[in-house]
């Protein structure tokens, strides 16, 4: 009997030890995904933000959607897609941004791969003015390759960025179809 009564107390020892582990699991695990949550809310909060203030670059075909900063410094492509200073201006010149493919960042270029002639880019300037163009091009380059930011006499955008393997850079090419004023994205 003495060892029935032993074992009985071993295993509500151990339902114990067992219960205060899952609780801690339970509690910490909540924690955790309460930490990122959060931090995705933030992070979408300051994405609408930005964008209510800022230029906007739209790919409905892909489900892009960021906002536009100007330069594109490592602080300014870390929170939105940024223009090349000193190229082309909405509707005219090449237009030319980049943005990060990654998910360390803001990712809003990590479905760029997946672009097809023929899509359409549109711009949102801050008085909310759009410009559309289709892609027409689809290509990779090294990465000091910056011919791509050239005017080329045309107007058009030029998006551009890493390689999965962050090693090379996708450029899209995209040519004004028209402007359509006033016209929200």
């Amino acid at each position: 009997m003495n060892n029935t009564a032993n074992n009985g107390q071993r295993n509500d020892k151990m339902q114990q030890v067992l219960f205060i582990t899952g609780l801690a699991a339970i509690i910490i695990s909540t924690g955790i995904l309460g930490f990122f949550g959060a931090r995705k809310i933030h992070r979408e909060y300051l994405k609408q933000q930005l964008m209510r203030e800022n230029p906007v670059v739209e790919i409905t075909d892909l489900d892009i959607k960021a906002p536009i900063l100007e330069g594109t410094d490592s602080k300014t492509i870390s929170r939105a897609v940024g223009h090349f200073s000193g190229t082309g201006g909405f509707g005219r010149g090449n237009y030319c941004i980049a943005g990060h493919s990654s998910t360390i960042y803001t990712e809003y270029f990590n479905d760029l791969k997946h672009i097809m002639a023929g899509m359409e880019i549109r711009l949102q300037d801050r008085e909310k003015r759009s410009y559309t163009y289709t892609v027409k091009d689809s290509f990779i380059v090294d990465p000091d390759e910056t011919w791509v930011l050239d005017d080329f006499g045309d107007d058009r955008i030029t998006l551009i960025t890493c390689t999965d393997d962050g090693k090379q850079r996708q450029v899209v090419v995209g040519l004004l179809k028209g402007k359509m004023d006033k016209r929200q994205i």
